[in-house]
């Protein structure tokens, strides 16, 4: 508390611009390493710093409690922003490749994942009821506690009866492909 009041005394006959650079000088180094601990990469942490002290600069910070405390939790925030973005933007560019360079040869892959589908779809149907749901469930994103909550069983049951419904899918599903060729 004596060194706040000591800043605050020292500071006070300073003008905001120059109460801002001593924050920054004071507290830059500290926010760059915070950073770093999620992006890994020293220039985009350095960029993500300076837009925290930006952010600082428009902020009120007579309203702020704890500087130290509010640079590190904007920190925080900046950092998993700029990563959410980076992954959008990754996506995006993904999505745009596989649209720029899939015209020709997609017709065939979109043709054979077709038929695919259509021979495991063959295949669910002709297994037991049971299997087929525990099969659709588990490959749908369902836990095993979700699965044995649906169908009124113990948790522990729902890999033995998971494994056989695999092993049964696997035995019909070879055959039918034989039975193509």
């Amino acid at each position: 508390m004596e060194e706040a009041a000591d800043l605050s005394e020292v500071t006070s006959n300073l003008s905001e611009d120059e109460k801002f650079r001593q924050l920054f000088k004071q507290y830059y180094a500290q926010v760059v390493r915070q950073v770093m601990v999620i992006v890994k990469d020293q220039s985009v942490a350095e960029d993500i710093a300076q837009d925290v002290f930006v952010k600082l600069y428009h902020t009120d910070r007579s309203a702020i409690g704890s500087l130290p405390g509010w640079l590190a939790k904007v920190a925080a925030n900046t950092a998993y922003n700029h990563i959410r973005s980076e992954q959008r933007h990754r996506a995006r560019k993904s999505r745009q490749e596989q649209a720029e360079t899939g015209t020709a040869g997609s017709l065939e892959d979109e043709y054979m994942k077709a038929e695919a589908i259509d021979a495991v779809r063959k295949t669910l149907m002709q297994l037991p009821e049971r299997d087929r749901e525990l099969l659709m469930m588990k490959f749908s994103g369902y836990s095993y506690e979700e699965i044995a909550e649906s169908k009124n069983v113990e948790k522990t049951s729902i890999g033995a009866w998971l494994a056989r419904a695999k092993k049964r899918f696997r035995k019909i599903h070879k055959a039918e492909r034989t039975e193509a060729e």
